[in-house]
This record gives C-alpha cells, sequence and structure tokens, in this order.
C-alpha cells in the first residue's frame, strides 16, 4: 500500500493535493496531481474529475455539489496541466492520449486505496474524449463504475471537407514531426465568458488557463484525430455512461452576450453524433438549453439544470 500525502491547496476551504510522480517522457520528468474534498459524512462513493485543454482544476462549486450529495470529490490535473506543468514543458503537449491512462490508473488507485467503492469517472470536453477511451481499454480492469462527460470532445469543430483532408494530412506529419507547430488560434471570446476579470463569475489561473492559447503542435493534432478515429469506428465499454451537451452551438468571432448560451468550442452535432457510437449498458444523452461549452459554469439557471440531471442519473444508478 503507498504512502499519500496530502498538502493544502491553494483553493483553501478542505481542498488539499498530492503530486504523483510518473516515468520521464520524451520531455524529461513528469508529474501528475490529484486534488480532492472529502464529504463531511462517512460515503464510500466519490467522483474523479478530468480537465479539458487548456484547463484545470478549479471549479471549488462543483466539489460542493458533489459533496453535499454524499461524494468525496477528487479532480486530476492531467501532466503539463495546471498544477502539474514544470519548467521544461510545454503546455498541453501529448503525442498519444494513451500517456494520461497512467495518470488515471494512480487516481483511482489511490481512490480505492482510500476506501471509494463506488466511483464515477467524470470528463469535460477533450477529458470527456479521454475517460470514453479509457473506458473501452480498461473493460473488465475497471475501478469505477460509470462515466459522465460534459460536452465531451468527439470530433473536430470544423467544415466536413477540412476533416477529411486537412486534419489526416497534419496528423501524418505529427506522427513523424511532432513538434511542428501548427498554424491557428482559438478566439479569446470564450475566456472572457468564463473568467470574472472580463464578462464572466468565474475566478482561475490566467497562467494555467488563459484566454489566449499556446499555439498546439502537430503531434496534440494527430493524437486527437486518432482518438477521433476511435469514436467514429464505434467503441464499446462495460458501465453506464451520461453525456450532457448544449443544445446549441456557439460561431460568433466577435464577443457577444450568446457566448452565455451556447456552445462556443464545439458542434454539439458532433457530441450526438459521437455519443450514438458508444455502445453500454446505460447510455444517456440529455441536451442542456442555455448551457455554455463547460456546462457547469453555465449561468445558475442552467447549471443548476445541470446538477439535477446528474445527481437524478446516479440516483437511479446507485439505489
Amino acid at each position: 500500500m503507498k504512502t499519500i500525502t496530502y498538502q493544502p491547496d491553494y483553493l483553501g476551504n478542505g481542498f488539499e493535493y498530492t503530486t504523483i510522480n510518473q516515468p520521464d517522457d520524451y520531455e524529461g520528468q513528469v508529474v501528475a496531481t490529484v486534488i480532492r474534498k472529502q464529504c463531511s459524512l462517512p460515503t464510500t462513493k466519490a467522483v474523479l474529475y478530468v480537465h479539458g485543454f487548456n484547463d484545470y482544476f478549479f471549479q471549488s462549486e462543483m466539489a460542493q455539489q458533489f459533496n453535499e450529495n454524499g461524494f468525496h470529490f477528487y479532480a486530476l490535473d492531467l501532466r503539463k496541466y495546471g498544477r502539474s506543468i514544470l519548467p521544461h514543458q510545454k503546455s498541453n503537449t501529448m503525442r498519444s492520449l494513451t500517456e494520461y491512462f497512467a495518470d488515471l490508473d494512480e487516481a483511482l488507485d489511490i481512490m480505492r486505496q482510500e476506501g471509494n467503492e463506488q466511483v464515477l469517472l467524470s470528463g469535460h470536453s477533450t477529458g470527456g474524449l479521454l475517460v470514453t477511451l479509457y473506458a473501452a481499454e480498461r473493460i473488465g480492469k475497471e475501478k469505477f463504475e460509470a462515466v459522465f462527460c460534459n460536452s465531451p470532445f468527439y470530433d473536430m469543430n470544423m467544415p466536413q471537407y477540412q476533416k477529411m483532408l486537412l486534419m489526416p494530412f497534419v496528423a501524418f506529419i505529427g506522427k513523424f514531426f511532432p513538434n511542428v507547430l501548427v498554424p491557428g488560434k482559438f478566439s479569446e471570446c470564450y475566456g472572457y465568458s468564463l473568467h470574472k476579470e472580463q464578462k464572466g463569475e468565474w475566478e482561475y489561473n490566467l497562467n494555467w488557463k488563459p484566454h489566449s492559447v499556446p499555439p498546439i503542435n502537430a503531434g496534440w493534432i494527430n493524437a486527437i484525430h486518432q482518438g477521433h478515429l476511435i469514436i467514429k469506428r464505434g467503441i464499446t465499454i462495460a458501465k453506464p455512461i451520461l453525456i450532457l451537451h448544449s443544445k446549441k452551438s456557439i460561431y460568433s468571432k466577435n464577443w457577444s452576450a450568446s457566448y452565455f448560451d451556447g456552445d462556443a468550442i464545439l458542434n454539439v452535432d458532433d457530441i450526438k453524433n459521437g455519443a450514438q457510437k458508444i455502445l453500454a449498458p446505460k447510455r444517456t444523452i440529455v441536451e442542456i438549453e442555455g448551457g455554455m461549452h463547460d456546462l457547469i459554469l453555465s449561468p445558475i439557471q442552467v447549471r443548476e439544470k445541470v446538477y439535477a440531471t446528474l445527481f437524478e442519473w446516479l440516483k437511479a444508478l446507485w439505489k
């Protein structure tokens, strides 16, 4: 049994973290970080939350919601994100989504060691893609009992001709020259819709989740493309899965209030199509009207609906 030592997290209010040392990779030293906030009442239920691209765990309200509903809360800052990024690393970079499987394995091992018997594996956006692929890869060896995806990244948000021609081309380059930077950038408006110094209501570290995303490389594109191909071919998981997504996508290039009531990052039709490719013993897909890309960062009346949907689903699942 491993000895796990926690330290107080910068979020305060009972949050604490532990650092996981992983084997070196192509950039050198690698760590991941597990953050937790324990439920005040005895329970064997817990959730592991996995963030998306250009992201990390900061959503303390989500942790509080899980605690109030009888769950110990755990989150994972994946390698090269948030609390886990080291000075020699390029943020966000990877060459295969399977690199993160070791981080998930370690976090789930810690949760089991700490007495959690009913575990929900939760992922947002790229984290949603990751946990779906992980669940399929770990059939028969699961250390979790259900999966929850918040706006999972099941396909690139681009025209079909680009998906068919551009993505395979850049992915091919990324297979052999992973460090080649890819031109283009993401709009800053989504970040503006979230951060309280701009238009939003949330406080978070702009060094770890900047409005202007650093350039991605071709290796990252190849890794995502390979993950998307697995989804498109059809994928099987052995545990129940809940997939939530917004009702509509937002395509405004300039700031507008529409950013508060739609998904400004992904095409919701892509999420629907990807979700239909998943074979599971119980698959529930719910559309959330007025939901932003990260549904639990939506305006309060919307995120209350998200939490109600999630906990009703879990209550029916784990009676």
